[in-house]
């Protein structure tokens, strides 16, 4: 891998690089330049922003993934849930629950999904203590199965449509 990397058009001219910078550089790094702007171009600023403060809550690895930035950035997209106040203290209430979740009690530092942590914030009884935390914890978990739910009610409209469209013939559409 670390000899010289001779380009195929040219057998005698080095290129002046090794084969594992050329893997590297020249094929690796482009096809994950192409996936990226694959997904990119797939999911909008919202969902981007929305599938990261939702990766953001993540109980796993002692809360790894936690940034308080991108979990304050779901309560934007949730204006009816939380007024100028409510944000103020959801983000207090960020602050004391990491420190709280990462130090304070063992059965938080092995929860790996986040449906795991809603369990064991209710059986621990700190539903009151982190009542905004727990809103936003639920709010993540109802996203997928209500947009999953609005996808099947489309795809199942658009097959009776073109049912209708199918099933009429001549004589439907001339009385009309």
């Amino acid at each position: 891998m670390d000899e010289s990397y001779f380009p195929e058009n040219s057998k005698r001219k080095s290129s002046g690089v090794c084969y594992s910078h050329y893997l590297r550089v020249d094929i690796f790094y482009v096809v994950i330049d192409v996936q990226l702007q694959e997904l990119n171009d797939r999911f909008d600023v919202v969902s981007s922003n929305l599938l990261l403060g939702m990766a953001s809550l993540n109980p796993a690895n002692s809360f790894a993934n936690f940034d308080k930035g991108r979990i304050m950035t779901l309560e934007k997209y949730y204006p009816n849930e939380f007024d100028e106040v409510q944000i103020r203290d959801l983000s207090y209430q960020l602050d004391t629950f990491i420190v709280h979740m990462r130090a304070a009690n063992p059965k938080f530092s092995n929860l790996q999904e986040i449906s795991n942590l809603a369990k064991a914030l209710v059986e621990a009884n700190l539903v009151k203590t982190y009542s905004y935390v727990y809103l936003l914890v639920k709010l993540t978990l109802i996203l997928p199965v209500a947009t999953a739910t609005v996808e099947r009610a489309f795809s199942s409209m658009k097959q009776i449509k073109n049912e209708e469209r199918n099933s009429m013939g001549e004589k439907y559409l001339n009385d009309y």
